[in-house]
């Protein structure tokens, strides 16, 4: 069994990407130094990004690794430019890494994150929202660099038939990944609605609760860190106290046309910990 911190050196080799402006800078920054308080070194953070201003001169830059498909999928909820990390190469990095998405919350170690399995396993959280589906989640994986370039090229061969069928990057990873996939504990990464938001009523009187397994805080899209640090809910992004948030419910366009039930359950109280591990 090949120790994965001896196939890259020793070293703990940490990934993001960001491209275009949805996230940028403050979460790249943020991100690189939630990952520095809590890894134990030495350890590399490479963002593979199209923009290289105003960031961390400790974070290591690389350009977007090349894709070759001129025409991404459309109407998919998958995040499909990921597949630029599944080429043959990394910039100049090598062995296993560990994948990070920018809208996390890393609230506990990632030492173990490098311990788990083999150096040539593709290793992925479980997928939360999908309980009854074996599912890996690509918001926190581990993977060799190389190991999957037959996925790229499957992709590159069609990507919308691709994602037409799958959907989800994730689920297309989980089911062709050379040699299946492992999983990391379940209770190390975590989704936020579903992991630490107390159900109706209690999310109406206290506020979301951080267990103490969790490593990694898992944001859904579109509610970012900061929603869940002022309270924030819905596309207005504008903090309702209970009683503003319960009378929503008489409002189709203040719900979203989100069923009463479920914008009942979208409530949450300003969450004081993600502020604290959410920060440069």
């Amino acid at each position: 069994m090949a120790d994965v911190l001896a196939a890259s050196g020793g070293v703990k080799q940490v990934i993001c990407i960001n491209w275009g402006t949805r996230y940028g800078p403050p979460f790249i920054n943020r991100l690189y130094a939630m990952v520095k308080r809590n890894i134990t070194p030495p350890f590399t953070f490479t963002c593979f990004t199209d923009s290289r201003a105003d960031l961390n001169p400790e974070i290591l830059c690389e350009d977007l690794p090349p894709l070759d498909v001129p025409n991404m999928p459309v109407k998919t909820k998958g995040i499909w430019p990921k597949a630029r990390l599944w080429g043959p190469k990394l910039g100049s990095l090598q062995g296993p890494v560990l994948f990070l998405d920018l809208d996390l919350v890393v609230t506990g170690s990632l030492d173990d994150f490098f311990e788990v399995g083999d150096a040539n396993d593709v290793v992925m959280a479980r997928n939360q929202t999908t309980p009854f589906e074996r599912l890996g989640q690509t918001s926190v994986f581990r993977f060799p660099v190389g190991k999957l370039v037959s996925l790229q090229e499957k992709f590159r061969a069609d990507p919308q038939g691709v994602a037409d069928k799958y959907s989800f990057e994730q689920r297309f990873v989980t089911r062709n990944a050379p040699g299946g996939i492992k999983f990391f504990p379940r209770r190390w990464v975590l989704h936020f609605r579903q992991d630490c938001r107390w159900p109706v009523p209690l999310n109406y009187f206290l506020a979301p609760r951080l267990p103490a397994s969790a490593r990694v805080v898992l944001f859904p899209r579109g509610f970012y860190p900061q929603n869940a640090v002022e309270g924030k809910f819905g596309k207005l992004g504008r903090a309702a106290t209970p009683l503003e948030h319960i009378l929503g419910v008489f409002d189709a366009a203040r719900r979203d046309n989100k069923s009463p039930l479920t914008y009942l359950r979208h409530y949450i109280r300003p969450t004081p910990w993600v502020a604290e591990h959410w920060r440069e």
